[in-house]
């Protein structure tokens, strides 16, 4: 879908090619589409599958009549498995007019359709372009912050209960940290490519504000490591804390194997065709003797499968109040 826009009193509004300066936004881009860019705006069919190719990184090129720019964009879909990660836009900058090429919907274009960037003007296009390199490292911070809320409420529900859905949303939010990574580091080198070089003719103050955005990208990709740090040494946390439990369980089942083994024992004795040294009390022995079998084995399965803090009550309970004391003095 191709739709083109112009500025009137500060504001985007649909308008034609007869307007100038415009903005030609190409969303959902299909097959009919990448003909009209061709034939309309001599933009080459390659140069548009390369922007349409989900695994393009970020890059600047001059060619005769355009200068090329792709960039790395988070988008969030909350129907993905994985709901956050990064698309291409590709940004072609000609003298009057400037074209958008993006294979899916945004919150970045959409945000330039509703009016909600300040400073925008389709009077200087270089500013044009920094403006939305500024608003992508914004909403690159912001999905950030929310990942990493994600990631706390996750963590409080797994606190509670370990189970394979959280541990896989956890997964696919460090899938989705390391596609961010990737892209702001990408984006980086873009940033400075731009500042060293006059691929696109900015001026004093946007050059200033190129160089707050690279800033701003900076500090995403430290955010991003160190929250990629802490969700990995999450997993692993709770891979001990998941191996631990199956270690504890495994004990238990141990123990109630070793203790039904002494009531087996005593009956398979009685199951013999020799003569025991009770014998002569014939069934009553045998009942007796295996109803207080399964007395003691039962009463060793409780001692050894009690909680060992309430022993610690039972037994030194001095103890115990000083580790509550010091418990309270930590907190």
């Amino acid at each position: 879908m191709i739709k083109i826009w112009k500025q009137e009193n500060r504001k985007m509004t649909e308008g034609d090619r007869s307007d100038a300066p415009i903005w030609v936004d190409a969303r959902n881009v299909t097959r009919e589409d990448i003909h009209a860019l061709q034939a309309d705006y001599g933009i080459d069919a390659e140069t548009v599958m390369d922007i349409l190719d989900p695994d393009e990184l970020s890059r600047i090129e001059r060619e005769d009549d355009y200068t090329l720019i792709i960039v790395r964009l988070p988008i969030f879909i909350a129907t993905n498995e994985v709901s956050y990660f990064t698309i291409p836009l590709g940004i072609i900058l000609f003298p009057d007019q400037i074209v958008t090429i993006c294979w899916a919907d945004c919150e970045l274009l959409n945000d330039l359709t509703n009016n909600r960037v300040r400073g925008l003007s389709l009077n200087d296009l270089p500013a044009f372009v920094v403006r939305i390199l500024a608003r992508a490292d914004l909403i690159f911070l912001r999905y950030l912050k929310e990942i990493n809320r994600r990631s706390n409420a996750i963590e409080l529900e797994l606190q509670a209960s370990v189970r394979n859905n959280e541990l896989v949303q956890l997964l696919n939010l460090e899938k989705s940290l390391t596609y961010f990574t990737t892209s702001l580091k990408s984006n980086q080198l873009l940033f400075e490519k731009l500042m060293k070089t006059r691929l696109i003719q900015l001026d004093a103050e946007d050059r200033d504000w190129l160089e707050d955005v690279a800033i701003d990208n900076r500090q995403a990709i430290e955010m991003a490591d160190i929250y990629s740090n802490i969700l990995s040494g999450m997993m692993d946390a709770f891979a001990s804390v998941i191996s631990n439990n199956l270690s504890i369980v495994m004990k238990r089942l141990t123990v109630i194997s070793l203790v039904l083994m002494i009531p087996t024992l005593i009956t398979s004795f009685f199951g013999m065709n020799v003569d025991l040294p009770v014998g002569a009390l014939k069934g009553h022995a045998a009942v007796l003797i295996i109803f207080c079998a399964c007395v003691v084995s039962s009463m060793t399965a409780m001692f050894l499968l009690s909680d060992r803090k309430k022993n610690l009550k039972k037994r030194d309970p001095d103890r115990v109040r000083t580790l509550k004391k010091r418990n309270r003095a930590a907190e």
